[in-house]
């Protein structure tokens, strides 16, 4: 690969991150094995140099590069600065990254990326080595990663949309928001309102005026109206439902992802797509269904509509 795109030939891939605990390195081992299956070469590459004992087979690793247990011990830096300081000194090495990569054409790229939030609303290191991926003819898309526990909460889920758009707008990729861990949704608790009013992000005022009802938010209705105005504003943010082991969930987000950053579907590939997604399911790959788990979330709230009725 040169410096310039000119006569590199283009490369797909997804750039995944999202806060800690939110997912990311599950979903590039479920990613890694869903597309192995269907005839895509996929090479993971790690750029949290934090990351240990990693499940899925990488490509690439930072930690041939830096570490953050070497930064804190040498630099004496706390764990937050010693990973703007490592990705700082990626930023540093782009020759390192660039020859790592070259290894691997021809694949399909999943960047497991570290999980520290500001590097993705203010911080400008690593949102430019995706700019230098970008010259290498590199097309990526972006996969926000979200725990739905913070649909249980809703002024954590504000504060998961606002965290949303400031990611979308500052790393300046074409971006698909991700509800991780659907498969443990009931377990958070009961949602305010049914799976589509997240997923969509439909009228706010809704939210706004459900906080209101809990009295330590009372106090901050305006603030929290003029952030949903904001949201609605922009109407950017809406999130893709995942669970890593429902292969029709696998599907949905990655044909989403595919559509962001434009990358071809092949005949033989959809040919493979088909086979899997009618095929009965290897024991090594254990799948359980996401639209279950909403439609028996819808049916429970019905219930409890029923029962209210009955009540009356």
């Amino acid at each position: 690969m040169s410096e310039s795109s000119k006569g590199s030939p283009l490369a797909f891939g997804q750039v995944v991150i999202g806060p800690p605990g939110s997912g990311k390195t599950t979903y590039c081992h479920g990613m890694q094995e869903f597309m192995g299956r269907i005839g895509r070469k996929v090479a993971v590459v790690n750029l949290d140099p934090a990351n240990e004992g990693m499940p899925y087979s990488c490509a690439v690793d930072i930690s041939e590069l830096i570490t953050l247990s070497d930064v804190m011990e040498n630099l004496k830096l706390g764990p937050n600065g010693g990973l703007i300081y490592c990705m700082e000194y990626l930023e540093a090495n782009f020759d390192w990254l660039q020859e790592k990569l070259a290894a691997f054409r021809g694949h399909y790229y999943l960047f497991d990326c570290p999980g520290q939030v500001e590097l993705y609303t203010h911080h400008d290191a690593l949102k430019n080595v995706f700019a230098q991926l970008a010259k290498w003819n590199f097309r990526l898309a972006a996969v926000h990663l979200v725990d739905s526990h913070y649909c249980t909460d809703p002024g954590k889920f504000i504060s998961v949309l606002c965290t949303s758009l400031s990611t979308m707008l500052h790393v300046e990729l074409p971006h698909v928001n991700v509800l991780s861990k659907m498969d443990l949704i009931e377990q958070y608790g009961k949602l305010a309102f049914n799976l589509d009013y997240y997923t969509e992000v439909l009228d706010l005022s809704y939210l706004v005026d459900h906080l209101a009802s809990d009295p330590f938010f009372r106090n901050y209705r305006r603030l929290n109206a003029k952030l949903v105005e904001v949201i609605e504003d922009y109407s950017l943010v809406s999130f893709v439902p995942l669970n890593v082991q429902d292969k029709d969930s696998m599907r949905q987000v990655m044909q989403a992802v595919d559509k962001a950053n434009g990358c071809s579907f092949g005949d033989q590939e959809h040919r493979s797509l088909e086979a899997l997604m009618s095929a009965a399911v290897g024991a090594d790959f254990h799948f359980t269904s996401t639209l279950a788990v909403q439609e028996k979330y819808v049916q429970s709230q019905d219930k409890t509509v029923e029962e209210e009725v009955m009540d009356m």
